[in-house]
């Protein structure tokens, strides 16, 4: 039979992994939406100025994947 103590380290591990997809999911967005911009902004300094936060935003994601992918072991 599984004890409370269980239950609640399944639940963390269902959270972190539900985030992990979360990040993976905005990851894959983002990425695509700079594609849109670049083939809509075509030689633009205004594509520069609209990639750049998204980038940064990119960044921070895989800096939360890594976190959980070392706190779930998936690396």
């Amino acid at each position: 039979m599984i004890n409370t103590s269980e239950i609640e380290s399944l639940k963390s591990e269902n959270q972190k992994l539900r985030n992990y997809i979360s990040l993976v999911f905005a990851e894959l967005e983002l990425t695509q939406r700079i594609g849109e911009i670049k083939q809509n902004f075509v030689n633009s300094s205004d594509s520069e100025r609209i990639i750049v936060p998204i980038l940064n935003k990119i960044s921070k994601i895989k800096s939360e994947k890594l976190t959980l992918e070392q706190e779930m072991h998936l690396i």
